[in-house]
């Protein structure tokens, strides 16, 4: 009872739970909080990296984010948290609502952080201090989202607040925010009158010295050199760190030079600094300066040696030679247009750039969407290396593949050998990750050359053991043999191409003789292997073109890789999309050719979805509305399947067809009227019927893989299937193999009287307003749900929610059905039903056993989507989830907060 009282008595508002509620709020938490933003600041400064060669950002913040959740900034949401909840009478809730905001910050969730800075600055007031820095953030804030207007505005209620004669520690960072502001939109002018003031306000000493660079780079962007002078000089006479001061002191120079007209070389004078002994450990930060200076002059060859040199000699600044990398990849990628060596390099800058710098995530994308281009363009040259192949005589194609093997053993022997360690070996690497040195002036180094000395040897010699006497005629015929087993034995392997065990750098390695089976197997000999083969280089083509167009937004490599398509495919049925594709890429270069390639597509393909596209700018619109219609119709028809009226369903799907002609989903319903048809027939015209929809549909990527199944299925048991009195029967278990599985035939529709299971859990702790605040100014937040975890890392499953509780879903979990069928082992996946509320239904299927296979299945599952599901479009969507989230999404609260925890989390 007592302790009850006691316990009601701390929540009354009297002077003397205020107060000890302040000094608990202040001392054993706010306390705390702040510490871990300092040190989660600190650490992010001390692995940023500036750019000196552009004017550096005012404060040294993290731009990159991974999902994985941070501990420190969530002990620090925690303890704020706390405040906010149980320290509602102290006067630190403004400051808790503070930390929270920072949080979010400094986990790049800025949205989120503009939310609470606002409510602060709304709620109060009459802390100037608070609400100041509280502006400043939301500034940054903003900045980081680009909304420079929204940013204008909270500088304005800054800088109003400002009193010159007793000014406050934050109003240092009031103008570096505006300093920032002005530097993003660069107003140098107004930026160098900030800085000046940033520094007169400034008491941190290293953010002084920052800014004082900043000053500088300000004041020569405005033509002051003297004061520049005098900025950087400051800089240099400082304790300011070497990289800021290196960069001070060739800035000087630099301006000094100008200012002298004294023609001094800048390259000699950095080189000059490489003999100091004072600069040795820094001999990879001047070379890359001088390769900077190269680029800037537009020397690339120069400038690609010299960052080279500065990789070569990053022997503890990983970040150095992250940055040289980088730029390698970029000359790669925007010069050279060598995307194979500019994947290799982008990958090298990945693995020693730090993951705070500024890009790290673009840099990251790139890499990984280049790794199409490459295949596509590893493709093409696999399949014209094999068509030129095919078309040599017999002895020539031999002797060519034997150049070909050659080249291989001597690549995999360099990779084998870069492998061995060696610290001289190690520390001169300049060539990226995974990339065999081929272009080297050193002999052995370079592929071409040693292949082209290889067989050479082996025309004059033939094959030789490489012991003592090679040269002794008559050793050749005794040894060669001796040599090709025993090489075999020591691989392991009955390969006379492949390399020795102790020289293969993994058991994974493709063999040479690998390499030679798979050129033998694979050469288009026939008609119909030429027709493969030149498939699946138009497809390449495609996807290069398409790559091009959408991911590098390259309009000149994608217009000449779909000439390209035209000109090689002259009979490609598909000419009305490269028409079409073109004509839109010359819009804006070429008026001439886009009307050109305008005028064909019409002339030649008026029936076709371009050529009324452009005729009618809301034909897709209309395209849409009808797509809707057939999906109402396709369902009646799959109704009519499933209550197996066979004769119904082959009727109306004979008018469906006259009605929708041209309909990408008319291969759905050929397939449901074979079926329904091989109820009713023998085995022989349902076959035709199948045969029929893999030729006219040999694209479809839905129906047509099952139809195949059907067909191998129908040529290994014809025997007994034409035996049958109809081609599908229900009753026994070959018909089972053409029709859904019983899980896949469950009814669906909702039932209203179903109930939602329950899940109970503790609740998480959660922001809500002070005594203080009305409830009117409570902020619009959304914060992460700690409901859901990422605990069950082995049950993963891909769901489509459909937002409607009363649709039958039959028709589109047969599509489904249809997807799994044709693209995975008998039971391997399944999909079932699952209501979340009343209005929601969710369609899981799985169980997959890691994120990376579910993702697998969802890039290959999703395009196909529009086809699958016999539902409006708006009306579905899809994630990913464990299942034990799963579990908890018991009605349409939950599913949501799931949604939104998914989208900050995946």
């Amino acid at each position: 009872m007592l302790l009850v009282i006691a316990g009601c008595s701390l929540e009354r508002k009297t002077g003397f739970n205020r107060a000890m509620q302040n000094l608990t709020a202040h001392y054993n938490i706010l306390y705390n909080a702040n510490e871990l933003l300092r040190q989660k600041q600190e650490s992010y400064a001390g692995a940023y990296i500036d750019a000196y060669g552009d004017v550096l950002s005012v404060y040294q913040d993290t731009t990159t984010h991974t999902p994985a959740p941070d501990k420190d900034l969530d002990a620090a949401i925690v303890k704020a948290n706390t405040i906010i909840n149980e320290k509602e009478q102290s006067k630190y809730v403004g400051d808790a609502y503070l930390v929270l905001g920072k949080a979010n910050f400094l986990s790049g969730k800025y949205f989120d952080a503009v939310e609470f800075f606002s409510y602060v600055i709304r709620s109060f007031p009459k802390q100037v201090s608070l609400t100041q820095e509280a502006s400043v953030w939301k500034v940054r804030a903003l900045l980081y989202l680009d909304n420079k207007r929204e940013a204008k505005l909270a500088l304005d209620s800054a800088f109003k607040n400002i009193n010159p004669k007793k000014p406050i520690s934050i109003t240092a960072d009031v103008y570096a925010a505006k300093l920032q502001y002005d530097i993003n939109t660069q107003n140098y002018a107004d930026g160098e009158d900030m800085a000046k003031k940033a520094i007169y306000y400034c008491r941190n000493k290293n953010q002084r010295l920052r800014w004082t660079f900043i000053l500088g780079q300000l004041q020569e962007l405005n033509h002051q050199n003297s004061e520049a002078i005098l900025s950087y000089t400051s800089i240099i006479k400082s304790n300011a760190p070497f990289e800021m001061a290196f960069n001070a002191d060739l800035n000087r120079i630099r301006i000094e030079e100008m200012r002298n007209g004294v023609k001094m070389n800048r390259i000699t004078l950095l080189l000059k600094l490489l003999k100091e002994e004072n600069n040795k450990d820094f001999k990879d930060q001047i070379y890359y300066q001088v390769a900077e200076l190269y680029a800037a002059g537009k020397d690339i060859n120069n400038a690609v040696k010299y960052y080279k040199l500065s990789i070569r000699n990053s022997v503890k600044n990983q970040n150095q030679k992250g940055l040289s990398y980088l730029r390698i990849a970029d000359i790669d990628f925007g010069y050279r247009a060598d995307y194979v060596n500019a994947k290799k390099y982008y990958d090298s800058t990945l693995t020693n750039l730090s993951t705070n710098y500024p890009g790290y995530q673009a840099i990251q994308k790139k890499s990984n969407n280049l790794q199409l281009l490459v295949d596509q363009l590893q493709i093409v040259a696999r399949e014209d290396t094999l068509q030129v192949l095919a078309k040599l005589d017999e002895k020539t194609r031999k002797t060519r593949i034997d150049a070909l093997v050659n080249a291989q053993i001597l690549q995999q022997q360099i990779a084998a050998n870069k492998a061995v360690p060696s610290n001289a070996l190690a520390s001169n690497q300049a060539t990226p990750t995974g990339n065999p040195a081929t272009g080297t002036s050193f002999y052995f180094y370079n592929a071409i050359a040693v292949s082209q000395g290889y067989t050479d040897f082996k025309r004059r010699w033939g094959d030789r053991k490489p012991d003592d006497n090679w040269r002794i005629s008559n050793r050749a015929n005794g040894n060669i043999n001796n040599n090709n087993n025993a090489i075999a034995a020591v691989a392991g392997i009955g390969d006379p191409d492949a390399l020795p065990a102790g020289m293969r750098k993994s058991t994974t390695d493709v063999s040479a003789g690998a390499y030679r089976q798979s050129l033998m197997q694979n050469l288009p000999l026939t008609p119909a292997l030429l027709a493969q083969s030149n498939n699946r280089i138009y497809n390449a083509y495609v996807d290069i073109a398409n790559f091009y167009r959408d991911v590098l937004e390259d309009k000149k490599d994608a217009i000449a890789t779909f000439e390209l398509i035209l000109n090689k495919f002259p009979d490609d049925p598909n000419k009305a999309s490269v028409y079409y594709n073109l004509y839109r890429l010359y819009s804006d270069i070429d008026a001439a050719r886009s009307n050109g390639y305008k005028n064909t597509l019409l002339k030649d393909y008026p029936e076709t979805v371009f050529a009324k596209v452009i005729i009618d700018p809301d034909y897709g619109k209309k395209l849409d509305d009808k797509d809707a219609q057939f999906n109402e119709a396709y369902n009646i028809v799959y109704n009519l399947y499933r209550q197996r009226k066979y004769v119904q369903v082959m009727s109306s799907t004979d008018s469906l067809v006259k009605q929708y002609p041209g309909n990408n989903q008319l291969v759905q319903l050929y397939y449901l009227r074979a079926m329904a048809a091989g109820h009713l027939e023998k085995l022989e015209p349902f076959s035709a019927d199948l045969e029929n929809i893999v030729t006219n549909y040999p694209k479809d990527q839905l129906i047509t893989p099952l139809v195949k199944q059907h067909l191998a299925y129908i040529n290994a048991n014809s025997s007994e299937l034409s035996l049958q009195n109809f081609a599908i029967m229900d009753t026994d278990t070959a018909g089972a193999f053409f029709t859904p599985p019983i899980d896949y035939q469950k009814e669906t529709a909702y039932n209203r009287n179903r109930k939602a299971p329950v899940y109970v859990e503790e609740k998480p702790v959660v922001n809500k307003p002070t005594d203080q605040t009305p409830v009117q100014n409570k902020p619009p937040l959304k914060t992460l749900s700690t409901l859901f975890s990422t605990r069950d890392s082995t049950n993963y499953y891909f769901v489509i929610n459909v937002s409607s509780g009363t649709t039958d879903l039959a028709s589109s979990r047969f599509g489904i059905g249809q997807f799994i069928r044709a693209n995975f082992k008998a039971n391997a996946i399944t999909h079932q039903l699952k209501d979340a509320g009343r209005d929601n239904q969710l369609i899981y299927i799985g169980r997959f056993f890691s994120l990376a296979t579910v993702r697998d299945f969802a890039r290959a599952f999703v395009p196909l989507l529009p086809e699958v599901m016999k539902v409006p479009k708006d009306k579905y969507s899809f994630f990913i989830i464990t299942q034990e989230n799963l579990n908890k999404l018991a009605d349409k609260k939950l599913l949501d907060d799931y949604i939104y925890y998914y989208q900050q989390t995946y």
